[in-house]
């Protein structure tokens, strides 16, 4: 032993003075509530803010407690005291971590504040500090200072790195889109009949916007034509009663593109229910938590997005959240929307980090859904995420399976997709398309807005669900013809009168459109040659020969089983004669088709480009209220200089 721990360890003269009890346990107190700050949230799982350290706290009061008193003896307390000190230096590195508060102000914390700088010494705290893998990959990322959505080193490391590796380079995307071509011209005389179900989705039209305002065109397969075109409302006339809940609207009129064609417009109305008379909502909230979802335009827009939706909700619904990361678990039991408050604090709590274990999120939802259903109500899983699974069920057809499944327990699904460059469209529109509800993509809090506060009413409560549309043709009077989008959405003849057959629903008060390209006998317009060995037989006059097209809408009601169908003959009478006679919403929506179409490469619309896009769409604009039609007009002029997307690197 050293002369100096000889000389600790000799007694010192005299009896040691003893702590009165009452400051002893003051000492206590205030240690252990300094050690638990310190350490809160470093725990490897905590994630949400608030949640105290495995770390901290009672193993260190049992441990001060069996600590002897100055009354034990000079010797061993100098020697305790010489232990802590040591250990005080070696832990000082970690007590000066201090978690990030989410949702504050930026600032940086108090390890960033001790960083040095590249030209800077080391000093031995600072070596301690980056001999970690952690650290070191921290710097090796140029972890940037401030507070992170993360309350410990593992979880902020593991979301740099997945962002790193997602993130594809400038004027690059990993977002993801199922493959369409676009619809081919029809013989009339070989294939009369068209069907398709209605889509309401609108997802499209805002990730075309958000790529558009970062000055790149979107990929071509990211423009689902019909999406853009009902992206706005339109003032078709609504249905006089609930128990026809749907109203259809025909007009045509001279395409923009080709004058020897003919543009046929049909306009779908739901039916318009006062708020009062909509049924209960039971809605849970599933909401992807994953590391991936760790940027400003994800989780922290998804929290703002769903406060905005609790305003339009009423006292009696319900409102539950689910939130799935490495695992899924129940944040928020179904809470009166009443209590506004504490659903809007549970969702503050949020946080980001972990893998993404989606599939059990969508179990855990539809079984609170289930348990807590409201007969003759709205019953909805709204899951928002980036549409990144990678742990559990992550097969898209078994994802598929599971959910047509549980929609035929009367739950449906509706999704919200966040954020960019690592974006799932594909596996989002199939998801929603399976559970009866509709997918919107969110930008921006004002797109929130209008999705989920302007919309809400179209968006939760369905009035007619299986809702197909086929047209067929009168070869007498059209001798081609092609559907503008809906390629996602196509169906076979048979399936209009096939109850078993899935197909979108429509919402209290929301619209549908669909344009078809028509071009009529005679008008040498035809796309397609006439074969050689086929000879045309005059079609003779009959009882049909004003009509054009045949119309047919198939629905169900909410709680029905069998569909009810209603039709409507088109005919001369529905004729404009000049694109400017037309209505000015048959002509906007024309110009919006037009736009798709370009941004698709443009296959039929001739020498038609974007100036002529942007001056119809200027001729048509109508009555804009919310300003979407002046948007639109912002954003062909943006297409017109923006870049095409660079070919993706190699991973």
């Amino acid at each position: 032993m050293s002369d100096r721990l000889e000389r600790l360890a000799t007694p010192l003269p005299g009896p040691a003075p003893r702590l009165p009890e009452e400051a002893r346990a003051r000492i206590l107190a205030a240690a252990t509530a300094e050690f638990a700050r310190h350490h809160q949230g470093f725990a490897k799982s905590a994630r949400h803010k608030g949640k105290t350290s495995e770390y901290g706290g009672d193993w260190f009061v049992a441990w001060l407690k069996k600590c002897p008193t100055p009354g034990a003896g000079p010797a061993v307390a100098l020697t305790t005291a010489a232990f802590l000190i040591a250990a005080g230096f070696i832990l000082r590195p970690l007590l000066l971590y201090t978690p990030p508060h989410v949702g504050g102000p930026s600032y940086p914390s108090k390890i960033d504040l001790l960083r040095p700088e590249p030209e800077t010494e080391l000093t031995f705290y600072d070596r301690l500090r980056i001999s970690t893998p952690l650290e070191a990959e921290r710097r090796a990322l140029k972890y940037e200072t401030g507070p992170k959505s993360s309350g410990t080193w593992q979880v902020v490391a593991r979301n740099e790195s997945k962002r790193a590796r997602s993130d594809p380079g400038p004027g690059q995307s990993r977002d993801r889109f199922s493959h369409s071509d676009a619809n081919p011209v029809k013989v009339t005389s070989e294939e009369p009949v068209s069907t398709f179900s209605i889509d309401l989705d609108t997802a499209s039209y805002s990730f075309i916007r958000a790529s558009l305002r970062n000055g790149l065109l979107p990929q071509k397969d990211a423009v689902r034509t019909e999406e853009l075109i009902n992206y706005f409302p339109y003032d078709y006339a609504p249905p006089e009663s609930r128990d026809t809940p749907v109203a259809a609207h025909v007009s045509l009129m001279p395409a923009p593109w080709n004058e020897a064609n003919r543009l046929m417009h049909i306009g779908i109305k739901g039916f318009v229910a006062d708020r009062s008379a909509l049924p209960r909502a039971n809605l849970v909230f599933l909401i992807d938590t994953s590391g991936s979802m760790d940027e400003p335009d994800k989780l922290p827009l998804l929290i703002d997005s769903f406060k905005l939706l609790l305003s339009k909700l009423a006292p009696d619904d319900t409102v539950a959240i689910v939130t799935y990361a490495d695992s899924a678990g129940m944040v928020l039991p179904p809470t009166g929307a009443a209590e506004r408050g504490m659903i809007a604090a549970s969702l503050e709590r949020l946080d980001a980090g972990g893998s993404t274990a989606g599939a059990e999120g969508i179990r855990q939802a539809y079984l609170l859904a289930e348990q807590h259903f409201v007969e003759d109500g709205s019953n909805r899983v709204i899951l928002a995420t980036d549409g990144d699974f990678n742990v559990g069920m992550t097969d898209l057809e078994e994802l598929q399976g599971y959910i047509a499944r549980k929609r035929d327990s009367g739950v449906f699904l509706s999704v919200l997709g966040f954020g960019t460059g690592n974006y799932n469209d594909e596996l989002m529109q199939r998801l929603a398309q399976s559970g009866n509800g509709n997918a919107a993509y969110i930008d921006s809090l004002s797109e929130a807005r209008k999705a989920l506060v302007e919309e809400a009413a179209s968006s939760i409560f369905p009035i007619a669900r299986d809702v197909k549309v086929q047209v067929e043709f009168n070869p007498a009077a059209v001798s081609e013809y092609r559907l503008i989008g809906y390629e996602t959405r196509l169906l076979k003849r048979e399936d209009l009168r096939n109850d078993k057959a899935d197909a979108g629903e429509i919402g209290a008060g929301h619209t549908v459109t669909a344009i078809y390209e028509l071009t009529p006998v005679g008008s040498g317009g035809e796309r397609i040659a006439p074969l050689r060995y086929q000879t045309e037989e005059a079609v003779p006059d009959s009882e049909f020969a004003n009509e054009f097209a045949f119309l047919r809408i198939r629905y169900k009601l909410p709680d029905g089983e069998s569909s009810t169908e209603v039709f409507q003959a088109v005919t001369r009478d529905h004729l404009f004669q000049s694109l400017d006679d037309a209505p000015p919403d048959t002509r906007f929506a024309a110009a919006v088709a037009a736009f798709g179409q370009l941004l698709r490469g443009g296959q039929y619309t001739t020498t038609f480009g974007y100036d002529d896009v942007i001056a119809l769409a200027q001729s048509a604009r109508g009555e804009d209220p919310y300003g979407y039609r002046a948007e639109f007009i912002d954003l062909v002029r943006m297409a017109q200089t923006a870049s095409a997307m660079a070919p993706l690197s190699p991973e």
